[in-house]
């Protein structure tokens, strides 16, 4: 019957699985046991390097050194306000903001000068651990890096010992500073290199490789000091693949070979790098002290500062648009296109002599003298039509100052500060043969077609000069005192090229409605309009922060190649000697100077004294 043979089939496959399972546990040995193997020394060397850089990491409850540095980008990350660091990438900063987080830093702390007594809201601890923790692990890995060197074990203790008792390594371990992360990150990438060399036969070499570049991202994620390892490892990288493609024998797999290789140092730390931005970009949304920094894009996309202001104006600039331009240089610093009630002086310190006419400037401020009017030059209204007529690559326009009614005019007379370029003024006809000279050529530099409208601040704009030819340039000269040492706006004839100091963009922009002078004061002291929000990439944030960019081991490295080449017995005897007596004083050295590395025990005026070794050292003694 049908269930009968149901249960034959039922019973065939049971006698199966029991075979299967019976001839499976055949091959498992029981019991099944872990061989694990642990290197006593190695474990004492990181125990002890732990010790020493995690004791009393909490004194002093001030802020040492360069604390007062790092702690203030650690409370604008707590905050989430944008800033830039000029000497390096954000990923240290972000390695040290975690530490703050995890310790619960709220970020109210002012760090204002060196010594300041740390708050009860400050995690004193939490803020130091994590550069102490690297500076512990940097030990065990100098001396795994020695041993794979293909040194002795005990050639490793001898660097390790170095390490361990080198006072300024412990200092720096001990604060809240990088440079302990930054060793910790170059060692493990050379490690891990090495560990990948040597692995030929091992299908876990791959992962050392990945380690790697990882290692190399980060390293150089915390400074860019770390390029020079980045480099040598490259370098090394490249004469072994030159090898390897010598080798008939892998002609096969030679492609795999160099992609892996081409993947796991190159790619990947570029993907990093990108990514430590983008992390860095995302956690602070909001506006802060260093927006003046960045161009006028990467303002509006900032929470709160310039956004509030620009977030929704007009996108097209219009013929009778009332509008702001900035330089989109930042050096020496970001300034508006300015003028004010005040004139040239008729003669120079150094006798040459001036037009006479309005000053026209860049200043570094936001004021309402920075506000223009785009004025079409066949017509008299200074209002925005309707519909607006927008502001297209190539054409001519006027520029009138809103606040003097003074058109904006570059002629043949010599620059104040720049005796080559012209001089740019606010015109006022003296009726002295010196006609008005005040066209100019609106040339879109980042367009994407011909007839491309001029955008608010997405455009960078070169003004021509239609008489004369020269571009309106900031000349990055400060004027004299008759300046209000505001910085100096001249007419280059020999522009070439591309130069930010002769591109200007919108920053703030409203659609003109008052025809008369006195209305239009007011407007123009008036808030902006909001319509239109703008976002800018994380791609071109990313591009626009590009513009701002230990001797023990090599000592014990040449002691160990000396140790090669002793022969005898005796000569071997006579320089382990040596190697004792260089430990001793570096203990010595240690023990003595340790109250100055830990801040403990307190030490007399006499005792602080006797401790200066050299004349440079008085910056120990303060007297009171």
């Amino acid at each position: 019957c049908p269930e009968t043979q149901e249960c034959r089939l039922h019973t065939v496959g049971l006698f199966t699985s029991l075979s299967v399972l019976k001839s499976g546990m055949q091959c498992v040995k029981l019991p099944i046991s872990v061989r694990v193997e642990i290197n006593l020394l190695l474990l004492a060397v990181t125990g002890l390097a732990l010790v020493t850089r995690l004791y009393g990491i909490h004194f002093p409850r001030a802020v040492v050194f360069d604390e007062v540095y790092y702690g203030q980008f650690l409370s604008l990350y707590m905050k989430q306000v944008f800033f830039i660091d000029e000497s390096g990438p954000p990923f240290g900063h972000m390695v040290l903001a975690l530490g703050a987080y995890l310790g619960g830093f709220d970020g109210n702390f002012v760090w204002n000068r060196i010594g300041a007594e740390y708050t009860s809201n400050v995690p004193v601890w939490s803020l130091r651990v994590i550069p102490a923790l690297a500076g512990s692990f940097c030990i065990p890995l100098a001396y795994l890096l020695v041993v794979e060197l293909g040194y002795s074990h005990f050639s490793a203790l001898g660097a390790c010992m170095l390490l361990l008792m080198e006072n300024s390594l412990i200092v720096q371990s001990r604060f809240m500073l990088l440079e302990s992360v930054l060793i910790f990150f170059l060692l493990l990438a050379v490690l891990s290199y090495l560990h990948f060399h040597k692995a030929r036969n091992s299908s876990f070499r791959w992962f050392w490789l990945m380690i790697c570049g990882v290692s190399c991202a980060c390293g150089i994620g915390v400074k860019y000091m770390g390029m020079f390892t980045y480099f040598l490892l490259l370098g090394l990288t490249a004469v072994h693949t030159w090898q390897l493609i010598g080798d008939r024998t892998l002609s096969y797999v030679i492609v795999v070979q160099v992609l892996v290789r081409f993947l796991a140092l190159v790619v990947l730390p570029v993907i990093m790098y990108i990514g430590f931005f983008y992390v860095h970009l995302t956690l602070l949304y909001r506006s802060g002290p260093h927006d003046q920094m960045m161009s006028s894009a990467f303002q509006a996309s900032l929470e709160g500062g310039l956004a509030r202001i620009t977030q929704g104006q007009p996108l097209d600039v219009a013929l009778g648009s009332q509008v702001t331009l900035r330089t989109v240089s930042s050096k020496p610093v970001p300034c508006w296109l300015h003028s004010h009630k005040v004139n040239y002086p008729i003669r120079y310190e150094n006798g040459r002599g001036s037009s006479h006419q309005q000053q026209v400037t860049c200043y570094p401020f936001k004021d309402v003298n920075n506000w223009w009017i785009i004025k079409d030059p066949g017509r008299h209204t200074l209002v925005v039509s309707s519909p607006p007529r927008p502001v297209r690559h190539g054409d001519i326009i006027q520029l009138l100052h809103g606040m003097t009614s003074r058109y904006l005019n570059t002629h043949d007379v010599a620059a104040p500060m720049s005796p080559h370029s012209q001089e740019v003024s606010g015109y006022i006809d003296f009726n002295v043969s010196m006609p008005a000279q005040n066209l100019w050529r609106v040339d879109i530099v980042n367009r994407e077609s011909d007839r491309e409208i001029w955008k608010t601040i997405l455009s960078e704009v070169r003004l021509v000069h239609v008489n004369t030819s020269a571009v309106l340039k900031l000349s990055g000269a400060s004027l004299p005192e008759w300046g209000f040492k505001q910085l100096e706006v001249v007419g280059d004839k020999i522009y070439k090229g591309y130069q930010q100091s002769g591109m200007w963009n919108v920053e703030e922009h409203r659609y003109g409605r008052s025809q008369e002078q006195k209305e239009r004061e007011l407007e123009l002291k008036s808030p902006t309009h909001s319509d239109i929000k703008r976002n800018l990439t994380f791609m071109a944030k990313f591009l626009e922060l590009q513009h701002f960019w230990p001797a023990d081991i090599i000592l014990c490295a040449h002691i160990c190649m000396l140790f090669s080449f002793l022969r005898s017995p005796a000569q071997r005897k006579a320089f382990g000697v040596v190697i004792l007596a260089v430990l001793c004083s570096v203990y010595v050295s240690y023990h003595n100077l340790s109250p100055l590395t830990y801040g403990q025990p307190a030490l007399s005026s006499d005792e602080l004294a006797a401790l200066r070794w050299r004349e440079s050292w008085d910056i120990l003694l303060r007297k009171r």
